[in-house]
């Protein structure tokens, strides 16, 4: 009898919190993705830049286009996703900094100066040092 008692006490035990920082298993997340498209957005108007082809311009331009709606998107998953309120806390900057990033995407999007491809590298590398440091 007194073992049946403890098997209905274990069964209506109050659940134990778990508690993780992102939503599967830590490794799913990481800004190389978004570095990789950024590095295809640059290259891409790099390119446009050194051609006088005019359908390989158009053809560098919508791989450009491609590529930096795909930097916003990984950049957003891994904001909203992956970085959480204690992360914000050790990183005041960290908001501003996805805002101007994914801004940055957006800018590059529409541009064919490699510059802003460069300056959009520049963020996702100041996005990874912050990763790289919570992953500690």
């Amino acid at each position: 009898m007194l073992r049946r008692v403890l098997e209905l006490t274990d069964r209506f035990r109050a659940p134990e919190s778990a508690y993780a920082h992102c939503d599967l298993m830590c490794g799913v997340y990481d800004p190389a993705q978004a570095r990789i498209e950024a590095e295809s957005v640059l290259k891409s108007a790099e390119k446009y830049q050194d051609s006088d082809d005019e359908v390989f311009r158009q053809r560098a331009i919508t791989i450009k286009e491609e590529r930096a709606e795909l930097v916003k998107h990984h950049l957003s998953v891994l904001w909203t996703d992956y970085f959480k309120p204690p992360h914000v806390e050790q990183f005041p900057q960290l908001h501003d900094l996805f805002w101007r990033a994914i801004k940055a995407a957006g800018d590059a999007k529409k541009s064919v100066d490699p510059a802003d491809g460069q300056k959009l590298l520049d963020l996702i590398a100041e996005i990874d040092d912050i990763f790289q440091q919570t992953k500690s």
